[in-house]
């Protein structure tokens, strides 16, 4: 089985210290970041390369040393280039029980009334260390880190709300809140149903909208068409089952919705510039 020391499931970090901790590189299985979302939120460092993050709809490029904020429940997903980034993925509210000030200004960075920043570029030395201090504790995991993370977390929240590193929110039309939830819909509708047949057809009667502006309005949030999306899941799927698993790379294809053996590889390869065998084959890079 090919070695993985990435922790990848929904649940992020634990009942006593719900914080998760992930590094990833060109090699790591989940390297693109699929659209998806979650309750908790999330903090991203780029320490390499250059990452196309699209958040609801808006998009921009991160570089090395930006980064890049999540609150929960937004529809998220990016596109790293030549990239190498960490994510921290948190439960806001497990902050909120240190101090009663604490909760009060935490309570206005979840609440609806403000938005940080998603894209905090080129942050200054202040803020990149306490950053640092942040991802180098969760990442060692030495005794009393979680005392340290909390805290580098109370100086982060602090330093964004003093220097205003956020705006007052803006309710979005009920155009653009439908476009969303259209989205949400479909990327469900994928991730629960890739390992079957799914249609075009299928899709957009998901979506609540015939083929033709279905294709279209899919291209404009993700980029991708909807089977290319489709079938980019499936690879990205089959990625981690390689990565993690046992099985052969028949049965992984099987697995994921390729029915035969030789489109799957063929596939692969189309996404990851490999074949599944060489994708087993080469170590895991940070």
């Amino acid at each position: 089985m090919k070695y993985i020391k990435y922790r990848e499931t929904k649940e992020h970090g634990t009942f006593e210290f719900p914080m998760e901790f992930y590094h990833v590189g060109p090699s790591h299985p989940r390297y693109e970041m699929s659209y998806h979302w979650h309750i908790e939120y999330e903090v991203i460092r780029i320490l390499k390369g250059e990452f196309l993050m699209t958040i609801g709809e808006d998009e921009f490029t991160a570089k090395a040393g930006d980064i890049i904020f999540i609150k929960g429940g937004l529809l998220h997903g990016g596109i790293p280039k030549d990239c190498l980034y960490e994510c921290i993925v948190f439960n806001l509210d497990s902050l909120m029980t240190s101090s009663p000030a604490g909760e009060r200004l935490l309570k206005k960075v979840s609440s609806d009334s403000i938005d940080i920043n998603n894209h905090l570029s080129a942050p200054d030395k202040e803020l990149s260390r306490i950053t640092d201090r942040m991802f180098g504790h969760m990442k060692t995991r030495a005794e009393g880190h979680e005392l340290t993370v909390i805290g580098a977390f109370y100086e982060f929240f602090g330093y964004i709300l003093e220097h205003g590193w956020y705006r007052e929110t803006q309710s979005i039309s009920a155009k653009d809140g439908r476009r969303i939830e259209h989205l949400k819909s479909v990327i469900s509708a994928i991730e629960d149903h890739y390992d079957e047949c799914v249609t075009l057809d299928d899709l957009a009667r998901i979506a609540g909208m015939n083929s033709k502006y279905f294709c279209r309005y899919f291209k404009e949030m993700t980029h991708r068409t909807p089977i290319d999306y489709l079938n980019y899941y499936r690879i990205e799927q089959a990625c981690f089952k390689l990565a993690t698993s046992n099985d052969s790379i028949a049965e992984i294809g099987l697995s994921c919705g390729f029915n035969d053996e030789s489109y799957f590889i063929k596939t692969f390869k189309k996404y990851k510039g490999v074949t599944p065998k060489k994708y087993l084959s080469e170590p895991l890079i940070s």
